[in-house]
């Protein structure tokens, strides 16, 4: 038998078809299966924001260890002038890109800038 950490990557079609609870609990609960999730387009700031409140709550010692997160920023930084215009003229800023989710006992980012996410994976 093959050993080794499951990888999965899940399309930006699919994320858009589930509500925000379906998208945080399709993320931990492969997250807790020791899989690796890896979105296409990384997670709008209030689902983020949730999908760690969501996770704080079920950390649990000897347990599940939570989540490491690291997201390509948005190509404009989505902050500064240009962020602040587009949001004023109606425009949405660009979505956050690739995002990459996994335990956090076996998820370590090593380096991260806006064109590499360098990490180390273990297997349980």
């Amino acid at each position: 038998m093959i050993q080794g950490v499951q990888i999965d990557f899940v399309s930006a079609d699919r994320m858009e078809r589930l509500s925000m609870m379906e998208k945080i609990r399709l993320i931990l609960d492969n997250v807790r299966a020791g899989r690796i999730v890896v979105l296409e387009r990384g997670l709008a700031p209030e689902e983020q924001s949730r999908l760690i409140e969501v996770t704080m709550m079920e950390i649990s010692p000897g347990g599940f260890s939570g989540i490491e997160i690291e997201t390509y920023p948005t190509k404009d930084g989505g902050e500064g002038f240009g962020g602040f215009l587009s949001r004023f003229v109606g425009r949405k800023p660009d979505e956050s890109r690739l995002t990459v989710i996994g335990p956090a006992n076996q998820l370590k980012t090593l380096k991260k800038d806006e064109g590499l996410i360098s990490a180390w994976v273990s297997s349980r």
